[in-house]
């Protein structure tokens, strides 16, 4: 099984793809979606689901497992809600199932705690996936966690 991670956000989406055999997960890509800072709202979503598509269309992936987003009081929230919309519209475009976890339960899946370290999290991945180099950056991590939460929630 393939599965599709994605850490939300406007400047930049985090992905990660993980293909899953027996009990065996894999690492195949994880990296960045990044927008321009200095283009409108709407033109940065227009990116997002542009290179999702790419993403997509290149992995066909079975599953999509995306971080819900943590609500807080920010600047941002309202951006980031949007770009995840864009996400969850591009996926079901392509007919691909999401599944959604918060960052606690992630946490928990990986390191066996809901209030685990971000370094414990990144450990718990590294492991998984048989890595000795972490993937970078940190939102490639956050989105392989969600793949790897998405199998072991299956």
């Amino acid at each position: 099984m393939r599965i599709l991670g994605i850490d939300p956000g406007l400047a930049r989406v985090g992905y990660g793809v993980i293909e899953v055999a027996g009990r065996r997960q894999q690492l195949l890509d994880c990296g960045i979606i990044r927008t321009d800072p200095g283009r409108s709202e709407g033109d940065r979503m227009v990116e997002i689901a542009r290179d999702l598509r790419v993403l997509l269309r290149t992995w066909r992936p079975q599953l999509a497992s995306v971080e819900k987003f943590f609500f807080y009081r920010s600047s941002t929230t309202i951006a980031v809600v949007q770009a995840r919309g864009v996400v969850m519209m591009t996926l079901a475009r392509f007919g691909v199932p999401v599944v959604e976890y918060p960052p606690m339960q992630i946490k928990l899946a990986l390191a066996g705690s809901g209030h685990a370290r971000k370094d414990e999290v990144l450990e718990a991945v590294m492991r998984e996936l048989d890595l000795t180099e972490p993937p970078k950056p940190d939102d490639a991590a956050d989105a392989l966690a969600a793949a790897l939460t998405g199998w072991f929630q299956r």
